[in-house]
Parts: C-alpha cells; structure tokens; sequence
C-alpha cells in the first residue's frame, strides 16, 4: 500500500470512545481528520510509536473559563495538560462579551470576586476589543491555541449590557429588558455560540461582595433567554443553581426552562454536604424529565469538590486578619520567616479574618474540614486525617496545627477544603461513580482559565483514569466505559459530533497514554500570567502525546509549539 498519511499514531490498543471492546491498530490522519484505522497502515510523513499505550479520543471539557485567558495566550493549560483537546468556555453566567466600554470594569470586578482572576491581570491581559458578542468571537477567530475552544453567552454581561447600572442594583428587566436579552441571544447563537449560561449561585459575587447581576433574576428573565435559544433553533443551556435551594424546588426550574427553549440543558450536579442524599432525589428528577422528552443533564467533576489553600495561595486560615495584611505581599520566604517569629504567631493566633465578600470569609473561618493534600494528592482523605481531629489526637488548638501545616515544606504546603462530593464516610461518595455513570449526567466541571489561586479542577481528567480505574477502587469502571465518559459523551452533549471518536471521517483529536505510567502530580502556583499574576498548574506523567486536528501538540507533557487548535463556531454535525 503506497498511500502515505500525514501521521501515523503506530501500533497501540484503539479505544475508540464509542465503549465498545478495544483492539489494536494504526490510525492514520490526513488534513486533519482521520483517514484510516487498520492494522499495518502505510507510512506517515509523521509517526507516533503507540505500541504498549492506549490511543483514545481527545477529551472534551464542557465547563471552563478560558473566556479572558484565550485572549493573551496561546496555551489553554493546565486543561491541555490533561488531554483535553476541545473545551467550552463561558460557564456560569460570566465572561467578557458583550460589553460596552464604559462597563467594562464591573465585568473586571464581576470576574475578579466569582472566578477569582486577579484585576491587575485582565487589565494588562485582555485587549477588549470588542463590544457585541458577534465582535467578541469574530476577535477570537484570530487566534490560535493548542486546543480548540468553543463560547457561552454569559448572562450577566449580557444583563449589564442591556440595563446598565440597573443590572448592577439587581433591578428587575423591564419589558424591553426582556425583548432586547431574546434578541441578542439568537444574535450570538447565529453566530455560533454554542450556548448561554446563567447562575443562581449566592457564591457569586463581585469582589467587594455585592452579588453578581444574574443571581437574583427571575425565571421570566431566565426564560427570555430559553427563547433566544428556541428562535435560533440551536444552542444549548447552562446552569449554576443556588445550592441553598431543594434539590426539588431547583430542578422544577430547570425543566421550565428546558420546556420553554426546547434545548438541552446541564446544571452543575454534586453532591451538597448539606444534603447529602439529595442528589439521589436528583437523578430521579432526570429519569423523570427524559421520560418526558426533555434533554436535561448533570454536569459531575470525578471528585470531590474542594478549594486549595495556603501561604502562596489566595486563601488560608489566617488571610484576612490585620497583622497577616500587614506581609501579604511579601515574598514566601520572608512571609514564613515573619511567621515563624514567635510574637507574629501570638497574634495570628488571637486575630479574626473580616472581609466584605462572605463566601470567602466563610472559607478562611471553616476549622473542622480541612486537609493536607500531600504528595501525592489525596483527595479523599479519611476523617481522622483532618486537621480538626489531629488537633483533637494531640490536644491542641486547632489553629494552631493549621498554623503549623501551612508553615511545612517552607511555606509550599497546601490545605485541601472538601466542599462536596465527600460526604458518606466511609469509603468517601461512592456515588459519583452512580452519576457518572448515568446517562442523564456528563463528567465536566474542570473550571480551567479561572480561581488562579484556589482551585485546579482541569486535572479531572487524570484524575478519573488513575483514581476511579485503580485496584483500590476495584475498577470501578471499565477503560472503555471511561474513555467514553471523557470524549464522546460530552462531545454529544454540546452538539460537537465530529469529535470524541476514533472513526474515519471524524476530526483527529487523539491521545496517546501510557497508562501504566500514567501518575497526577500535586498542583503548584507559577507566576506567568500577565503582570506577574498567579495561578496554578498541575502536571502529569504518563502522556505521551496529544493530538489536535492531525498535529502533534505534546510528547510526553512538553508542548511542542504547534497551535492548530480555533475558534469552533457552531455545532457540528457527525462525520
């Protein structure tokens, strides 16, 4: 066979994404798309050496907020790092579009308190230019990444746009409010959003904590967006509800507004510490909302839901208390030398954090649920592992061992905060498995491009293959079931059908995984966003390329350059 391929991904165990059995093969790409899967392929103009490695689809994170980082760089990390070769942008109701200019610092300060992306960064990083939502894409089109990214509509930009310091005030829309927010949102779907998203969530504030535009709209506001989606015929709707609500009362609103725009609908779905069985009384909700023809989904992160905390991060114990403003901004190594003196210790210890925006306030004051993450991280620890009944062991103050722990490996320490998907105990929620299993729910929620300093979600998807696929865990999932929970599964459910399977016709987004070397790293801050700002990264081991529109773009974790990933405009149809 003479046929020459641009690339060739050579002799490794084919797990197509469909969860059918694997097998092994070539898989040759030829502009981009993949050409052929036999064994024995012709050669390639570029080979991959897959022989003991599995190739799968690239995986598709559908919750991210890439939405300013796109915009000064070209590496969508760390959600690039893990795999991920398509992400959706424009989650929960914020982003940067449409904005007209003499708003645009409440966006700066809307993103700044909810997604926790410092101000000094987005004012030297995002050019702004742009205005409508249209503009704001069409400025996106001209740049390129090492990923492909897909754009949200967010509602409270969209809020501001339209009623201007009255969306700020949380004033109810008018008539015309209503009328202009339908309209505008047809106007981005036809002009490919892929959707519109909107949150509930009391967590979400601006920085000086007021709460963020859409918070306290109502659902006829809700639904003039539904309508957008219904006129353009195309989209799909995402949703952050307010946790504080039932998880009954929550879902009879998502189905109205399903209902009303006749497009699929996700929510963020987790399990509420608070609640703890609650998210079963979900799950029956979505068996009983597809039985009605509604195409409603959870969006599940593989584990737990927490925060990171510590001296190089934005939060701990000890943030908000006046003698530790007073070294802030110090380098580590001066903070911890301060911090070590006994007299600064007597007076941290003896200070209380007051802040104006309560959901941080809430975070730095919590004492019973904290963690060392470790090396390797562990995010699910057991409860004699908190801080709380070490301290208790050891009859102490609590403060005291958090104090402690956050002074170990010179201040490089970090303190895991569980704040969902952890609560039977034990062996931790088993019943993630049962969500991500299900039909009615997508695995998602990697939030990369956003919280620089307290989270590093984007990882899930090592996560999930390491923790979920290990013999501690009994292989809880099948390789092919997994692969197809990250790739095909929310490729489908956003209307991206060319992707998330390994089949000829289909866009060449490919893997290449080690799994036996496949390890997760601890996540640690760097200092390279635009003035110096922070943000954390995660790496892994086990990769040993990834793959985009028939490009190499990492050997084993190290970026090779290459920048094929855009701007995907649109749904796309199967190939």
């Amino acid at each position: 066979m003479s046929e020459v391929f641009d690339l060739v991904v050579r002799g490794g165990t084919i797990v197509d994404g469909s969860g059918g059995e694997s097998y092994t093969g070539d898989v040759g790409v030829r502009n981009g798309v993949i050409a052929a899967i036999a064994p024995d392929l012709a050669g390639g103009r570029e080979e991959v050496d897959a022989r003991g490695c599995i190739v799968t689809p690239g995986f598709v994170d559908v919750h991210t907020h890439y939405d300013g980082q796109i915009t000064w760089e070209h590496r969508l990390a760390p959600s690039s790092d893990h795999g991920v070769t398509t992400v959706l942008m424009g989650n929960c109701g914020v982003g940067f579009a449409p904005c007209r200019p003499d708003d645009r610092d409440i966006l700066v300060r809307l993103m700044e308190g909810v997604e926790e992306i410092p101000g000094i960064v987005m004012a030297e990083g995002v050019p702004w230019n742009w205005e409508t939502f249209p503009a704001y894409m069409d400025a996106l089109e001209q740049r390129n990444a090492d990923i492909d990214f897909c754009v949200q509509l967010p509602h409270s930009p969209l809020r501001v746009y339209v009623m201007g310091e009255r969306a700020v005030k949380n004033e109810p829309p008018s008539d015309d409010d209503l009328t202009a927010m339908r309209r505008l949102t047809r106007e981005a779907m036809e002009a490919g959003a892929l959707g519109v998203s909107t949150s509930h969530s009391p967590s979400h504030r601006f920085i000086t904590g007021e709460p963020a535009p859409s918070i306290h709209t109502e659902v006829k506001e809700l639904l003039a967006l539904a309508d957008g989606l219904r006129d353009a015929g195309k989209g799909v709707f995402q949703m952050l509800g307010n946790f504080r609500d039932s998880a009954s009362s929550q879902f009879a609103m998502f189905e109205t507004i399903a209902q009303a725009a006749g497009r699929p609908l996700s929510f963020t779905y987790a399990q509420n510490m608070a609640d703890p069985d609650g998210w079963r009384v979900t799950l029956g909700k979505l068996e009983e909302a597809h039985a009605k023809g509604l195409e409603i989904r959870g969006q599940v992160l593989p584990r737990p839901v927490g925060i990171l905390m510590g001296l190089d991060l934005l939060l701990h114990a000890f943030s908000f208390t006046p003698s530790y403003l007073e070294i802030a901004d110090l380098p580590l190594t001066e903070k911890v030398r301060r911090m070590r003196d006994p007299e600064m210790r007597r007076r941290l210890l003896t200070e209380t954090p007051s802040h104006t925006h309560p959901h941080l306030l809430g975070l730095v004051r919590e004492q019973d649920n904290l963690y060392v993450l470790g090396s390797p991280p562990n995010y699910n620890p057991l409860p004699e592992e908190s801080l709380a009944a070490i301290a208790k062991s050891q009859n102490r103050n609590v403060r005291e061992v958090i104090y402690d722990a956050l002074l170990e490996r010179d201040g490089h320490e970090i303190i895991y905060r569980p704040l969902g998907n952890m609560a039977e105990d034990p062996p931790r929620f088993e019943g993630v498995a049962d969500l991500l299993r299900s039909p009615h729910a997508i695995i998602g929620l990697g939030d990369g491009g956003a919280h620089y300093g307290t989270i590093c979600d984007a990882a899930f998807t090592t996560y999930f293959l390491t923790y979920w696929l290990s013999e501690a865990r009994s292989a809880r999932f099948d390789l092919n079931e997994a692969i197809r929970i990250l790739s095909h599964d929310p490729a489908q459910a956003v209307g991206l059908r060319d992707r998330g399977l390994l089949k000829v016709g289909y866009k060449a987004d490919i893997n290449v995984i080690d799994m036996d070397r496949l390890t997760l790293h601890p996540p640690r801050p760097i200092y390279d966003l635009p003035a110096g700002g922070r943000r954390l990264t995660q790496k892994a081991d086990g990769y040993v390329a990834t793959i985009v529109s028939g490009k190499i773009t990492y050997r084993e974790g190290t970026p090779t350059g290459a920048l094929p990933g855009r701007l995907q405009r649109f749904a796309r149809e199967a190939a």
